[in-house]
């Protein structure tokens, strides 16, 4: 087992930042088009810098970007991926971020003469995590700081009453694991490995906030879902993995699934976690388990689990599953599924809202939006990445269900979104 991390009060749960150009505008794209449709909110308005349209009523700030010299003296990597808050000391928002970085790729987090980190968990591979403090009424950055180095493609996740669950989307050689991050450390740490979570091409992971259940996501095109089933909730990474099953239907393709259809769902224990040539999902169908399209972001909240596969669905656009566990069976719902790319469109990173509404943000061809998905399915644009064709990554809300943070990946830039969320319902 992993040392244990002092348990901190999540923010992952409720958010919007407010400051900045007040861009209001929603852009509804099919792909590869920049045709503006209009959403049951009003439509996007273009921003004038040009970087994140959003509706009318909201703005943004961009609070960091790549390359930008750290309070540790290394710079903010490329790259960045998932994320979630946390709360700090005197109230300070801190951002936990991934940076989705391969092994062999360029170190772009050095400083100090470009030396390696001799905490990094591989010294090539240039994955890690970063540590951004903010301040909860100036947004301004208090602080900043590289916490996990040495791993590769860390893409997803999931925040964690123990701190920060990073995922490795790289199972080749060391890598394939999910990490675990103190949200408290000021400096670089040696890497804290989540053995009992597997080893597979990892993206995202929802803690149950009662019973320490996480769930993890697999971004293959023949996925699996899992979860983690600790034996004793004070020893949370001691316990079973599993798989989870479609009742009277092995190894069911979820894919071809629409908007409405439901499953009586079971789990398969498995053995052999960590194999060395990424096979667990092929160990795992062989019992029986279901076959997801890219399972990408998750989260938890209303007593759900909410999945994004993200070329599942009729036309292989996406859809959001919702996954009520009840221990040893329980259903799986699919809330959305894509009926066309104006609607939905390759989502990725999800995020239960303040409010019951879901945000997420998209990862297909053309300009990426964020989206918000009501309880009853319609899926609606909030806002849009008008500096490129980037995708959007790492939605988060702060504590106070005021500010949503989001990164533009491949334009290095972290964002603080501001607005009347509770009106999105």
């Amino acid at each position: 087992m992993p040392p244990r991390i002092a348990r901190r009060t999540l923010l992952g749960a409720a958010g919007v930042l407010a400051v900045g150009a007040a861009v209001p505008a929603v852009r509804w794209l099919s792909r590869g088009s920049d045709e503006v449709a209009r959403g049951p909110y009003g439509a996007l308005r273009p921003d004038p810098e040009g970087v994140f349209d959003l509706l009318e009523g909201f703005s943004y700030r961009v609070v960091d970007r790549q390359g930008r010299r750290m309070s540790d003296g290394f710079r903010v990597p490329a790259r960045p991926d998932g994320m979630a808050c946390f709360e700090g000391d005197d109230g300070a928002l801190v951002l936990m971020r991934n940076h989705e970085i391969p092994s062999g790729g360029q170190y772009l987090g050095m400083g100090h003469g470009g030396e390696v980190p001799r905490e990094a968990y591989d010294p090539g591979a240039a994955g890690g995590v970063t540590r951004l403090v903010l301040d909860p009424e100036s947004f301004a950055v208090r602080s900043s700081n590289l916490v996990l180095t040495g791993t590769s493609m860390n893409c997803g996740g999931g925040p964690s009453p123990w701190g920060w669950i990073t995922c490795e989307e790289d199972p080749t050689d060391l890598h394939g694991f999910a990490f675990l991050c103190d949200p408290s450390a000021t400096s670089v740490q040696r890497p804290v490995r989540i053995d009992g979570f597997g080893r597979f091409r990892h993206e995202a992971a929802a803690v149950h906030p009662d019973t320490f259940v996480t769930y993890l996501s697999e971004d293959r095109p023949d996925s699996c879902l899992y979860r983690f089933v600790p034996h004793d909730p004070s020893s949370p990474f001691e316990g079973r993995l599993q798989a989870l099953q479609v009742v009277g239907r092995a190894r069911e393709d979820t894919g071809p699934l629409g908007a409405g259809a439901r499953r009586e769902v079971g789990w398969l224990d498995l053995a052999h976690t960590s194999p060395e040539d990424d096979s667990l999902r092929y160990q795992a169908q062989q019992l029986g388990a279901a076959v997801f399209r890219r399972g990408e972001g998750m989260c938890f909240g209303d007593g759900a689990t909410y999945l994004c596969a993200t070329s599942g669905g009729p036309r292989g656009d996406g859809q959001i599953f919702r996954l009520l566990d009840e221990g040893d069976g329980g259903t799986l719902e699919v809330l959305a599924a894509s009926e066309s790319a104006r609607q939905l469109e390759m989502p990725d990173n999800i995020v239960m809202g303040p409010h019951g509404t879901l945000f997420l943000v998209e990862d297909g061809p053309g300009r990426d939006c964020l989206r918000g998905v009501l309880p009853s399915g319609v899926c609606f644009a909030i806002g849009q990445n008008a500096l490129s064709d980037s995708e959007i990554c790492g939605v988060c809300f702060s504590p106070d269900g005021r500010t949503l943070f989001l990164n533009l990946q491949e334009d290095g830039l972290t964002l603080a979104v501001h607005g009347p969320f509770e009106t999105l319902t």
